[in-house]
């Protein structure tokens, strides 16, 4: 029986920020499509973020949290934010102090105020070590300045702050039109979270791929780690959170299995009958 199998990338095919899976997770992969099986990604990512990884083998991809979507050279669902939506967004984020970064479909743009911010914080300590986190995303994933961004439509945008006070405006004026989808509280006491369109997530990304090959969602497996995975874990018919992955969504999940690093998507599979 044929299966569609969405995987998140970021804790859950790779470490985050990173571009190479264990050899253990392509080799799933690669037994799991020898099976007749169906691979996509499935991610909070941009097309241009997630370009690197389509070399592996992947039969098509849910970007940027369901907003584009694609069965090989198949464009199935393309809707990024109107040019208003774009301005709105980015003039009520920076009102109120909010740090954001845009994801176009052929590039990514963070906001140099984070880096300075930082920087005015001290160099020892949690600041450093997240700025020197964040210099090693940008140059892994090719974010670029934001002195760089020529207007290309904007699929979504990932914010940090130091104060959930300061999303309280931007959520009144976006909130109809877009949910933010807030990542558990981090080491360095920063807030994390992704601001996306509500006409679409990575669960209805699911079912328009089902829709399009005929493949009931009963025969969808997903794995994720993270909250931006939660509307893919209830959608599909087996869900699988990685074991170092939220709290929340292990609760949610079907099943655990061991983190990537720890050959989990090669085990998960294994488990399942996927390779």
């Amino acid at each position: 029986m044929k299966k569609l199998i969405f995987l998140d990338i970021d804790g859950t095919l790779t470490e985050p920020g990173s571009n190479m899976p264990p050899e253990s997770a392509l080799r799933a992969v690669r037994g799991a499509r020898e099976k007749g099986h169906y691979v996509f990604l499935c991610t909070g990512r941009n097309y241009d973020m997630l370009s690197p990884l389509l070399s592996f083998g992947f039969d098509g991809v849910v970007a940027s949290c369901g907003g584009y979507v694609r069965f090989g050279d198949q464009v199935l669902y393309d809707c990024p934010m109107t040019g208003d939506q774009t301005e709105r967004a980015m003039k009520v984020l920076e009102d109120w102090g909010v740090f954001y970064t845009i994801e176009c479909l052929d590039g990514t743009y963070t906001d140099g105020r984070l880096r300075k911010f930082l920087q005015s914080r001290g160099t020892e300590g949690a600041n450093s070590e997240l700025l020197r986190w964040r210099r090693q995303i940008e140059e892994s994933l090719n974010i670029r300045p934001m002195e760089e961004y020529r207007g290309q439509p904007v699929y979504k945008m990932v914010i940090m702050t130091d104060s959930r006070e300061r999303l309280e405006e931007p959520v009144k004026a976006m909130g109809q039109e877009f949910e933010l989808c807030l990542q558990e509280p981090d080491r360095y006491g920063y807030i994390n979270g992704e601001l996306v369109n509500r006409r679409f997530d990575k669960g209805k990304g699911i079912e328009r791929v089902c829709k399009y090959l005929g493949i009931p969602l009963e025969n969808t497996v997903g794995f994720g780690d993270s909250a931006n995975d939660e509307a893919m874990l209830r959608t599909v018919g087996l869900s699988v959170c990685m074991a170092d992955g939220s709290e929340e969504m292990k609760k949610l999940a079907d099943d655990v299995c061991p983190p990537v690093a720890e050959d989990g998507l090669l085990r998960g599979f294994e488990k399942h009958g996927l390779c």
